[in-house]
């Protein structure tokens, strides 16, 4: 494919928009994924629980398979399926952590351990290789309309939860003891960003896999760290970075013939090692710099 020439940047980064309708399609999922996804990606940045992000997307799996087996490449059964695993790994870690005092980050890994086990010896023993590779990539320029139709509702739905909660969600995310103590519903607004969590995890596999949908819920968000600490700054900036990632994901992925799934999520890789060199906050760089002098204080 020839690209347009250099002066001609509209169509280098519109052009692929414009002409065709499954590019659009794509990038409409990753806007409205983006919108999701990355504010809930910074609040599991705050409570440090970045890495239950990805137990989570990979305890889709079994889930997904099941209803892949059940009903082939259906939207509705390899939904409802992921949603209710990876719902059932969060809640069973929960619970077990409640009841034998063990940290919730081990009680997740070995459930989500188990999980991503489970659905791959269902897919590789009934499918085929093929089959397995679409649930853990997925294709982002494969979303049809019923796949735009799901992610952006659930994207409506965690705005306006998140609206909704934001204040407990905020409390309990710098003090948990503190909204327990008060008598705020803590238990609540933690049960609910679970919900959230998975919730956006199964718009995003149907368009970017198991593997890949969580990338742009949690790499944007730890990127933007290293720029502001303010949490609405942060989920804005986020959501930016998540929104631009996926634009120039597709388009990468469309110039260069790459997978877009990986596209995007090494754009935002791009961004992250960018934040970690040059971000007014703990970059590297930044820190590496003689500190100015202080002003001399007035005898």
């Amino acid at each position: 494919m020839t690209l347009p020439g250099p002066g001609d940047w509209s169509a280098l980064l519109f052009q692929p928009f414009v002409e065709f309708g499954f590019m659009r399609r794509a990038l409409v999922a990753v806007l409205a994924l983006s919108m999701g996804a990355a504010p809930l990606g910074c609040l599991l940045v705050l409570r440090r629980m970045s890495l239950m992000g990805d137990a989570m997307a990979h305890a889709l799996l079994p889930g997904a398979a099941v209803g892949y087996l059940m009903a082939g490449l259906s939207l509705t059964a390899m939904s409802v399926g992921a949603f209710a695993a990876a719902l059932l790994v969060a809640l069973g870690a929960g619970a077990v952590t409640r009841r034998t005092g063990q940290r919730e980050d081990a009680s997740f890994a070995a459930f989500y351990l188990i999980a991503l086990a489970l659905g791959v010896l269902l897919i590789s023993t009934h499918g085929s290789s093929v089959d397995l590779i679409h649930v853990l990539f997925g294709s982002v320029l494969a979303v049809d309309d019923a796949a735009l139709v799901l992610v952006a509702a659930i994207a409506s739905v965690t705005l306006l939860v998140l609206a909704l909660l934001y204040r407990p969600l905020v409390v309990e995310s710098f003090d948990a003891t503190f909204l327990r103590s008060v008598g705020g519903p803590g238990a609540l607004s933690h049960n609910v960003l679970l919900v959230l969590t998975v919730a956006n995890l199964v718009g995003g596999f149907q368009a970017m896999g198991t593997l890949m949908a969580v990338g742009l819920m949690m790499v944007p968000a730890i990127a933007a760290r290293f720029w502001v600490r303010d949490l609405g700054q942060l989920a804005l900036l986020a959501t930016g970075f998540a929104m631009v990632s996926g634009w120039a994901g597709l388009l990468l992925s469309f110039y260069a013939d790459l997978p877009s799934g990986p596209a995007i999520v090494l754009v935002a890789g791009a961004f992250y090692l960018v934040s970690l060199l040059f971000g007014r906050h703990d970059g590297l760089l930044r820190r590496r710099a003689p500190a100015a002098p202080s002003a001399l204080m007035s005898p």
